[in-house]
């Protein structure tokens, strides 16, 4: 839980270059719209190539769920050019790596491949962003894959049909409240249309951006840009009509039964989400203390949740975190868990957790506790900084929100900045029973004779 943790703070943020490190990047935009990224980094003859759309499972409409991520598999299947699988055939004869990804907020693809070969790249990923094509078959064939993954990953994961499940009852209006891969009925009926029709609606210039780390010169890599991308024709980005979440004014509490050895407590809290770095407001000051609580509550190693609910004779819990989710492009949550330990409830664990938020919200968090999470994450984030992809996959998900390029450095002044008694104020402020829902695990016989799933061939994943 708390490399998560960090691995979600440190995505956000970052350090100027220095002379031997990443330079700073530049960022352009087509005739067509599409936007260019480039960051150069000279330290290793290498390149990574992404293109990311800003479109993802909140853009699915009821009964098409999991559309955005089915169509991240066919972009693999062929083009004008291209027959099924060479995509992945010709990266790998290039002496790249190559695979995609899909959130609720966005979609991505990747390549790391020798700077001198990026030409290469750009070409094919530019051919079947424009000319993505595939028969009914072919998608029919992959549909099954994709929801045999949803069976490994999903149905056959306890803990990920809990998150499934209080996502939905969490959520009543905004798009978060459905899965990315898709409820199992609406895989059944997807139909080959329905993911060429959103192709078509989503997959345009103007709502896309180009991100190219590495051992390259950037206007070099401009004019590669406008060579390959910069020839597909521009078309609007449809409007996108708001679905905001209404105010929640009661607890809810939903039970998962699974298969499964222990049982297991997550608690999600409404909480405000970051919307601005250049003209931050009173939510976006909360948003980051929040986010300060999550690391001071789990942040490290001997935090205040493994210290006080893990150790000692009477501990509670073999395992407890806390995160906050601080931006996207729809509404935040702030989670709690926890597995209760031998002879433990899981209502003891969540009067636990739930009691050390109250902790700091009457008394406070030490300068010591302060410091130390804040130090912790410059010193995560010089490693990270050695990660072509970590510095790609970062200028990617902030163009995403609409951050600036800047938007690591200001981030961490930010966070820098945050006081403890602004944290304080936050854990007193956001974690009310009307803001709560409650999910709990409950425990059913294991099957000794199920067979374990394998993944389904052709996953990109």
């Amino acid at each position: 839980m708390k490399r998560l943790l960090l691995l979600v703070f440190c995505g956000f943020l970052g350090f100027s270059a220095s002379a031997q490190g990443p330079a700073q990047a530049e960022q352009f935009t087509l005739a067509n719209g599409l936007t260019l990224i480039v960051a150069p980094d000279r330290r290793a003859p290498t390149a990574v190539h992404m293109l990311w759309v800003r479109v993802g499972a909140m853009d699915e409409v009821d009964g098409n769920t999991g559309l955005a991520h089915v169509l991240e598999h066919m972009m693999f299947k062929g083009t004008r050019k291209l027959k099924p699988g060479e995509f992945s055939r010709r990266v790998a004869a290039l002496g790249g790596r190559e695979n995609a990804f899909t959130s609720q907020d966005y979609t991505g693809y990747y390549q790391q491949i020798p700077a001198n070969r990026l030409l290469d790249v750009m070409q094919l990923e530019a051919d079947r962003f424009a000319h993505n094509q595939w028969s009914d078959a072919e998608f029919r064939k992959e549909l099954e894959v994709v929801k045999e993954e949803r069976r490994m990953r999903t149905e056959d994961n306890p803990r990920a049909l809990l998150g499934e499940a209080l996502n939905a009852a969490t959520f009543v209006a905004a798009p978060y409240r459905r899965p990315v891969v898709g409820w199992m009925s609406d895989l059944d009926t997807l139909q080959p249309a329905d993911a060429r029709a959103f192709y078509r609606r989503w997959y345009v210039p103007a709502n896309a951006a180009v991100v190219v780390a590495g051992d390259v010169d950037v206007q070099q890599v401009r004019r590669l840009a406008e060579q390959t991308y910069g020839r597909i024709p521009a078309r609007a980005v449809p409007a996108r009509k708001p679905r905001s979440e209404p105010l929640q004014v009661g607890l809810r509490r939903i039970d998962v039964k699974a298969p499964a050895e222990q049982a297991y407590v997550a608690l999600a809290f409404k909480v405000p989400g970051l919307v601005s770095l250049t003209a931050p407001t009173a939510q976006d000051d909360d948003a980051l203390a929040l986010t300060v609580l999550a690391a001071v509550l789990d942040g490290y190693s001997g935090a205040r949740l493994d210290r006080t609910l893990t150790q000692g004779p009477d501990r509670v819990a073999d395992g407890a975190g806390a995160s906050n989710g601080l931006m996207g492009r729809g509404p935040q949550l702030f989670v709690l868990d926890g597995v209760p330990a031998q002879g433990k409830s899981a209502a003891q664990v969540e009067a636990a957790l739930r009691e050390q938020v109250a902790r700091v919200a009457r008394e406070g968090i030490s300068a010591a506790e302060l410091e130390r999470v804040k130090t912790q994450w410059v010193a995560s984030e010089v490693y990270k900084r050695d990660s072509l992809m970590y510095q790609a996959r970062e200028l990617g998900s902030h163009w995403v929100q609409g951050l600036p390029l800047d938007a690591s450095e200001r981030l961490l002044a930010r966070l820098r900045a945050v006081t403890a008694e602004q944290v304080q104020a936050v854990a007193a402020r956001y974690f009310g029973d009307d803001q709560l829902t409650v999910a709990q695990l409950l425990p059913q016989a294991l099957d000794p004779n199920r067979p374990k799933r394998q993944p389904a061939a052709g996953s990109r994943h």
